[in-house]
């Protein structure tokens, strides 16, 4: 089904699927097109959700961002309703989706958030650590010499910072921390 020309992106949960919101299976149900940072998952949530859809399911991942934002792109000024999910999360925030919102902004494409389940205020509540005042830094640099050098920055910050971390590097990542 072809609706109007809209954006939306999605918050989807974080592993537990109960923590689905109705209009997110509205969501996957209506889109033309649904935009997922890895289709096999997006594919797995549906079938936890119980819920079908007729969408053209397109992987959107780092690596196709680009190409993918173009094609995104003509569909959205083709009339299409681009629904875009992540694995877990919200869209953008250190995932896929930040261009494809540039360009409908510059393309004054309707965009519609619907807000979910957000790894990043999870983190935050979760830590025991204040709340008034945090920031977000996204993932820390690969090599220990750039994120020696990137905590070195973040020294003096007295806000509550929260960064991801890959899970094979999280180890190395906080030696680093503590060494700075």
């Amino acid at each position: 089904m072809i609706a109007h020309m809209k954006l939306v992106l999605a918050g989807v949960p974080l592993g537990n699927p109960g923590d689905a919101s109705a209009r997110l299976i509205s969501a996957i149900k209506s889109a033309s097109i649904i935009a997922a940072e890895d289709s096999r998952r997006f594919q797995r949530l549906c079938q936890d959700l119980n819920v079908a859809t007729e969408a053209k399911v397109l992987s959107f991942f780092e690596g196709n961002e680009d190409e993918r934002t173009e094609q995104l792109l003509r569909e959205l000024q083709n009339g299409a309703e681009v629904l875009v999910v992540t694995d877990a999360g919200m869209p953008t925030v250190s995932d896929p989706g930040f261009k494809l919102v540039r360009a409908a902004v510059e393309e004054q494409i309707e965009i519609e958030v619907l807000p979910g389940p957000s790894a990043v205020t999870s983190a935050l509540l979760i830590s025991g650590l204040p709340t008034d005042r945090f920031c977000f830094d996204g993932f820390p640099p690969r090599t220990s010499t750039a994120r020696l050098k990137w905590f070195n920055q973040l020294v003096e910050e007295e806000r509550t910072i929260i960064f991801f971390e890959a899970p094979h590097r999280l180890s190395d990542s906080l030696k680093d921390a503590v060494n700075v």
